[in-house]
């Protein structure tokens, strides 16, 4: 995406913001959209919320300040930013002030691997989830439809926030402030919060406009490449292998940097049969996080190929960077089957396992057992625990 382009024209005066017309471009598909100007009037909207009604800005004409901004589930920096969109409305709280915040994405064109800090996607049945599990307290409302309202502020970015006066003229457009990491602690530059001070105050704002920095907006002319990405997976073999009791403890000691997820399994089990989609996705929503999927068939040694079937089946490949990661560590595969006793193998991988299936470990660096599932998992569940070790915002080092 190419950085914004500004010119400043002479200043001129509203009644409550100094504005000057600020174009800048962002590619969208094949065509150019222009970033919503200083000075513009605020796009009318229509558009559902969590809340299962539909807003419209005309529900807002009262507030002498609307902060329009775009957030995401998906999106470590927008998922960041939520503190900082709480803490706006607490520190205006009592002035004339409202925000409403809208999901700007197609939820098709999003990869499965770029959910890596998230549990759910940019669904508007999952933005309803999203919202209640981190106490949303401002309307979140939902765009994907058709984009149109996106397509009129010229979204650039998630998060990106956008000022209006009383007149519903833009007043600021940008970031919310200076830091793209996900601890306010990091803050050095309250731009946003700034910002409003000077429209309540009617004063000149130093700087209306700044570069927004955060995902993409994920625009549904770029749905083909999602596409090209499953195609992608879809080729990528399948292969299953035998692995010994000792073979077993090695992956339970975990002497990598990644966050190891070991489902025992087996051909006869319908549970595991059931999950075991929810599992393959899991794999690919966070090979870029450090992440390894592992799956252990239970079954005699002669049902090799019965078990390679299915995995077939169920597609149950390794992702580009996982497979880059486990020939690291000088193995081939993701998926075995068990050479041994079922009492060796609790031994070798989990001794708190009664022998039950299906059986699911999540290992931290190191071999300590994070989390045990024991019977089929309720993927939902799982996400939370994953995106609660590895963090949902990004952090350096």
């Amino acid at each position: 995406m190419s950085r914004p382009s500004f010119s400043l024209l002479p200043l001129t005066i509203t009644a409550a913001c100094f504005f000057a017309v600020s174009p800048a471009h962002a590619a969208q598909g094949d065509n150019e959209i222009k970033i919503l100007a200083i000075g513009a009037a605020a796009p009318d909207f229509d558009l559902p919320g969590v809340d299962g009604k539909n807003h419209r800005l005309a529900d807002y004409a009262a507030a002498d300040v609307l902060a329009v901004v775009f957030l995401c589930n998906h999106c470590p920096s927008a998922q960041g930013a939520e503190s900082r969109v709480k803490a706006l409305i607490e520190t205006y709280a009592d002035k004339s002030f409202q925000l409403v915040a809208i999901s700007p994405n197609d939820p098709a064109s999003v990869r499965l691997n770029e959910l890596g800090y998230s549990i759910y996607g940019d669904t508007l049945e999952e933005m309803k989830l999203h919202a209640a599990e981190y106490a949303f307290n401002f309307p979140y409302l939902y765009d994907g439809g058709n984009q149109s309202v996106s397509l009129a502020f010229g979204v650039t970015a998630t998060p990106q926030i956008f000022l209006f006066d009383k007149e519903r003229r833009l007043c600021y457009s940008g970031r919310i402030d200076d830091s793209r990491l996900g601890n306010p602690d990091t803050i050095k530059k309250h731009d946003a919060r700034e910002a409003i001070a000077a429209i309540l105050a009617g004063t000149a704002i130093a700087e209306p406009v700044t570069r927004a920095h955060g995902c993409s907006t994920k625009w549904a002319a770029k749905r083909h490449l999602v596409d090209e990405y499953n195609a992608k997976f879809e080729a990528r073999p399948v292969t299953v292998e035998k692995i010994d009791e000792e073979a077993v403890k090695k992956l339970a000691a975990n002497s990598t940097d990644k966050l190891r997820l070991v489902n025992l399994w087996a051909t006869w089990c319908g549970p595991c049969l059931g999950e075991m989609p929810h599992l393959v996705e899991i794999g690919r929503q966070f090979e870029t996080r450090g992440f390894d999927m592992i799956t252990i068939s239970t079954d005699a040694p002669e049902a090799i190929e019965k078990a390679g079937t299915l995995l077939k089946r169920f597609h149950a490949a390794m992702p580009d960077l996982t497979e880059g990661s486990v020939l690291e560590e000088g193995r081939r595969t993701n998926n075995y089957l068990y050479h041994g006793t079922t009492d060796s193998l609790a031994e070798a991988l989990d001794p708190e396992w009664q022998g039950t299936l299906p059986h699911t470990l999540l290992i931290a660096p190191g071999g300590k057992v994070l989390h045990r599932f024991s019977g089929e998992i309720d993927p939902t569940e799982l996400r939370r625990v994953i995106v609660k070790t590895l963090g949902r915002w990004y952090a350096p080092g």
